[in-house]
């Protein structure tokens, strides 16, 4: 994905992460740290989304940061 930063293996810099996303839209692909929530494992984001309040569960990457100067994680999948 364009912008991405590529996993180091050295660090845990920009990793894959599990998270709960506030998402008004799904058709986005980058969403700011303020709007991610971290999680250990799969099933802790899967019992945690609520649909109902836009708060989804995802498979992301990051954070990188952005033009701006912002944190953002990238969609990886949705769960």
């Amino acid at each position: 994905m364009r912008g991405m930063v590529p996993n180091d293996p050295q660090t845990q810099v920009s990793n894959y992460h599990y998270a709960i996303v506030y998402a008004p839209r799904k058709k986005r692909n980058r969403f700011p740290a303020s709007c991610v929530e971290l999680q250990e494992t799969i099933e802790e984001v899967v019992t945690s989304a609520e649909p109902d309040r836009k708060r989804y569960a995802a498979k992301v990457h990051g954070p990188s940061k952005s033009s701006e100067g912002q944190f953002i994680y990238y969609l990886i999948e949705w769960l």
